[in-house]
């Protein structure tokens, strides 16, 4: 089995209601809120090491994360720094996983036309000449798998880790199957 490296967890949740972003900005040290630029207020964390994005909706998205467990961690802190501020919040956020993005290593370079050809062109895209990698797509678990030649991949679109695990055993079953792959 591959090592799979998770490289970011996107998830959103929400704090239940409006948010007033301006006061939040002034409590919160550090905190990114420029209106004219980017409707939301931006926050990152050092552990974990994440950017929070609070919008007026009272809707949070927390991006960065290597897990799970760094979403949850992620959120929760700033909830609590928004009470700390003196800022009510309803709900607890419950985190809802929107993208896993994961890198492994086939450990070996791979054959990326005799992959294109043999894995069918109604599931890849590849075209050399706009981008190094063949575009996957697995419709069980629903995710996208990008091919390198170095034998390296990228899979995103998963929703659980486990999501990531079945793509790539069935991206090496596949390939080895094919012949493609030792």
């Amino acid at each position: 089995m591959a090592k799979i490296k998770i490289e970011n967890v996107v998830a959103s949740t929400t704090l239940g209601e409006e948010l007033d972003l301006q006061t939040i900005a002034l409590a919160l040290d550090g905190a990114e809120y420029e209106p004219e630029q980017f409707p939301g207020l931006i926050y990152r964390l050092k552990d974990p090491k994440t950017a929070t994005l609070l919008f007026r909706s009272g809707k949070v998205v927390c991006t960065g994360a290597k897990s799970l467990e760094h979403v949850e961690v992620a959120i929760k802190k700033v909830a609590k720094q928004i009470e700390m501020a003196g800022i009510k919040i309803k709900m607890q956020p419950k985190p809802d996983v929107q993208n896993i993005v994961a890198s492994s290593d086939l450990g070996q370079e791979i054959n990326l036309n005799a992959i294109a050809i043999s894995l069918g062109l109604e599931r890849v895209e590849y075209e050399p000449e706009q981008f190094p990698g063949l575009v996957y797509r697995i419709d069980v678990p629903k995710v996208v798998v990008l091919l390198f030649g170095s034998g390296k991949l990228v899979c995103t679109g998963a929703k659980k880790e486990e999501d990531v695990e079945a793509a790539v055993n069935k991206i090496t079953e596949e390939l080895k199957a094919a012949g493609l792959l030792k």
